[in-house]
């Protein structure tokens, strides 16, 4: 192969949100990761680039970007993924948050909105009671554990059109929370929850593209939440027991 073969052709995004993408020239290496080409480029050609990455196995969810179109972990993308085997790789910071620099976005918005959604546990036990027991086997938490493992990587937040459109709309992930605390046993709190994540804003300004679930790095539905989220509001709605 030619030197040419083997070079990424890569755009970054430089500046805030009226900035303007820099072309680099990287080498392209086997089984490379999209987070290994933006590495190279802040270690070798830029050292001003910034970006945001901790854990570099898919735990954390901070090195989140917009990868030739698509928001993903760039930690777990294979450059072979994104490209589709071309040489052509375009790095923007993901969508719907503020720019801080770069690739780097503020989450205060996205994290707002979890506590707009009442996204946090209220107890209903103190250190002297006995633990809460919960049988893992029912409908409720079988519901809970399936949504539970979001990391809040802000992934699904950026590929929804209804939060790119729309600036009061709470988000999948926030509302994602809200769907396993309605369905926790252990949550003080349920019927609050329930009425923060249906308020404006809330679930029903969701228009079901199920864009979060297609791009959930972890694989959750919260489609899926989001949807029982409104079944649960149309039953408090006629009197039903939620």
């Amino acid at each position: 192969m030619s030197d040419t073969e083997n070079t990424l052709q890569v755009r970054v995004w430089r500046g805030g949100e009226d900035g303007k993408f820099q072309a680099f020239a990287v080498p392209r290496r086997e089984h490379q990761t999209v987070l290994d080409v933006v590495t190279y480029i802040q270690r070798e050609l830029d050292p001003t680039l910034a970006y945001r990455f901790a854990c570099r196995v898919g735990m954390c969810g901070s090195c989140g970007m917009t990868v030739n179109g698509r928001p993903r972990w760039t930690c777990r993308t294979h450059v072979d993924t994104a490209t589709g085997g071309s040489d052509v790789l375009e790095l923007e910071p993901l969508r719907s948050l503020p720019v801080i620099r770069d690739l780097a976005t503020d989450m205060t918005p996205f994290f707002e909105k979890w506590q707009k959604a009442q996204g946090r546990a209220t107890g209903t036990r103190s250190r002297a009671d006995d633990t809460h027991r919960v049988d893992p086997a029912s409908p409720r938490r079988q519901a809970a554990d399936a949504a539970i493992e979001c990391i809040n990587c802000g992934v699904c937040y950026a590929a929804c059109d209804v939060v790119a459109s729309d600036p009061d709309y709470l988000g999948p992930a926030a509302l994602n929370r809200a769907w396993t605390l309605v369905n926790d046993d252990r949550e003080g709190d349920r019927k609050g929850v329930l009425a923060a994540a249906t308020a404006g804003g809330g679930c029903h300004s969701c228009h079901s593209h199920g864009s979060c679930t297609e791009h959930c790095p972890v694989e959750l539905n919260p489609s899926a939440g989001v949807a029982g989220l409104k079944r649960l509001s149309l039953l408090a709605m006629v009197g039903g027991k939620v």
